[in-house]
């Protein structure tokens, strides 16, 4: 049984950890929570709390041994992991919220919708010291519609994906060769970019 530790926040973040709870072949040992929580999602510290999940309480992952462990998990978590510590875990990968290489960084539904995009995507890759730029290891497209859909339409829809794209590959994933990105065909938006987001900075138009 392989001992894994989640790192992050929010309603994926528990369905993740609630899935390798019930696991017969991974086994939940520790969870770093983002602090502080947000509050328009679900509280992975209560739920830890709920299920005798121990949690390192700085939220900084510098306080979670990486060797301690088979697989470090990142579910939307706030910090950006330095190249020592990659290099002593034993696997650490990321679920994020968009088709990569495109819309590495912060906010990428928003970006998509404001950029009159026709599709989307979440993906599940390996992480490296840069930014969202690690191996693919697996990855889920889908149709979203800038012309009638909020950001928060599209947030709960990438969230169902997102889920049904873990449970097909954690129970695989030590058998799948993950795939390089092309550069060539990324773009990243950092927080400073997000002022030029307009009516698409928040979870609605009416209130951007």
């Amino acid at each position: 049984m392989k001992k894994v530790c989640v790192m992050g926040k929010g309603d994926l973040c528990i369905f993740v950890c609630d899935y390798l709870n019930s696991s017969m072949s991974h086994e939940l040992v520790s969870v770093v929570p983002v602090f502080p929580e947000p509050t328009w999602t679900g509280s992975i510290k209560n739920w830890c709390k709920d299920h005798y999940i121990p949690t390192v309480d700085s939220g900084d992952y510098k306080d979670m041994n990486p060797e301690s462990v088979d697989l470090i998990i990142s579910v939307f978590y706030d910090k950006i992991f330095s190249a020592d510590y990659i290099a002593n875990c034993k696997k650490i990968i990321n679920i994020h919220n968009a088709p990569l290489p495109k819309y590495r960084g912060v906010s990428p539904i928003n970006w998509a919708l404001k950029n009159k995009e026709k599709k989307h995507g979440v993906t599940i890759h390996e992480i490296l010291p840069g930014i969202d730029d690690g191996p693919i290891i697996s990855q889920l497209d889908y149709s979203i519609y800038h012309e009638i859909e909020e950001v928060e339409d599209v947030y709960k829809k990438a969230l169902k994906y997102a889920e049904i794209l873990f449970a097909d590959t954690i129970e695989k994933i030590d058998d799948i060769d993950p795939i390089s990105q092309n550069d060539n065909d990324s773009c990243y938006y950092s927080n400073e970019d997000n002022g030029s987001l307009g009516n698409r900075r928040n979870f609605r138009r009416d209130i951007s």
